[in-house]
């Protein structure tokens, strides 16, 4: 069996989602292969779909805000999108992908190349199976007609079935991430860690000037991402206690040796966090699905929420002061997180192989 694992850049969560389904693929000896969808389209179609992200969360993701809510009065219509005419373009490209490189079953974390997989299933028949990487719906998957549809929880289920996704396909699951991730060992220190998710999005100086501030007796360190502007800004503050850093490969071991993290609520990055089991406190979202994803932890008693620069520190004072607030959130944590979602993805798939061989 070989495996294709289709994600696209917009935001580092989805490429992350692929590498952590890849990694438990891999460990349990099934081949598999992780592709930027973008890449299949063309060799430029990537960047550009990454600069699109990027220039519509400036200005507190304005543009992110706007896009997203036509997307949600759009899905209400029940009129195709043109989101899935200009997926379904690509699916030839797609299917000579997949027709050379031998693949058996598709998981597309991205809702892009699951729309251009729909289309090419109306052609041929080809076995894939969606992963929703945030705490929502989010517009346009109820055009997708996949194998499976994986959930980040039992509790969503309604809301995806409001959106006209067949209940018989859902997966609450959880969003996957290789059990490899927490296969490690680092001791907590009194450190704070705040990232900013990949992009290195927000007002962050403002941020970490604050916290160095305000609370004084805690090492600060921030992950910055891709974003070499806000590394080198950030490396002009002369503090001890603080550590600026790029785009990292141990944020596991980050996040272990962390009292509490301080990030953006993106979905995969909010999984991770929780799957070590640390209390959260949540920049201000990106308008639109990340405010969804803040919701969840919070409605679940997993995490806080700030919807400004004070309220930050407000809230950080509030959860360091509160030890029982901290341990409240991490039972939360093991109780609404799955730890093993990768590996429950694996084995769903291989019970799929397994009964077509019978």
């Amino acid at each position: 069996m070989k495996v294709l694992v289709l994600t696209c850049s917009t935001g580092g969560g989805h490429n992350a989602c692929a590498k952590h389904i890849k990694d438990e693929f891999l460990a349990n000896n099934i081949e598999c292969i992780v592709q930027d969808y973008m890449d299949i389209i063309g060799p430029k179609a990537s960047r550009i779909a990454e600069k699109i992200y990027l220039d519509s969360t400036k200005n507190n993701g304005l543009i992110f805000k706007g896009v997203y809510r036509l997307g949600e009065i759009y899905s209400k219509t029940n009129i195709p999108s043109p989101v899935y005419g200009l997926n379904s373009l690509v699916k030839e490209k797609l299917a000579n992908y997949i027709k050379n490189n031998n693949i058996d079953i598709v998981i597309g974390t991205h809702l892009f190349p699951c729309i251009a997989l729909t289309a090419l299933n109306k052609d041929e028949n080809v076995k894939f199976i969606n992963v929703a990487t945030d705490y929502e719906c989010i517009p346009f998957w109820e055009e997708t007609q996949p194998l499976a549809f994986v959930i980040p929880h039992e509790s969503l289920k309604k809301r995806f079935i409001e959106k006209k996704v067949p209940e018989d396909i859902l997966l609450p699951l959880g969003i996957p991430v290789s059990s490899k991730f927490s296969n490690i060992k680092a001791k907590k220190e009194k450190q704070i860690l705040l990232t900013s998710g990949s992009m290195g999005f927000g007002k962050i100086k403002n941020i970490v000037l604050d916290i160095l501030k305000e609370i004084n007796d805690y090492k600060l360190v921030v992950v910055c991402g891709h974003n070499e502007k806000l590394k080198l800004d950030l490396l002009t503050i002369n503090n001890p206690n603080l550590e600026v850093l790029g785009f990292v490969n141990n944020m596991n071991e980050l996040i272990l040796k962390s009292s509490i993290v301080v990030t953006k609520p993106g979905g995969l990055t909010t999984t991770e966090v929780a799957i070590l089991n640390r209390p959260i406190v949540f920049l201000m979202p990106i308008p639109g699905v990340e405010n969804y994803n803040a919701n969840f932890f919070v409605e679940h008693k997993m995490a806080l929420k700030a919807d400004d620069e004070e309220e930050v520190i407000t809230k950080l004072k509030m959860l360091i002061s509160d030890e029982k607030l901290q341990e409240e959130f991490m039972a939360n944590q093991r109780k609404f997180i799955n730890k093993y979602s990768a590996r429950d993805l694996v084995s769903y798939v291989l019970k799929i192989f397994s009964e077509k061989s019978d």
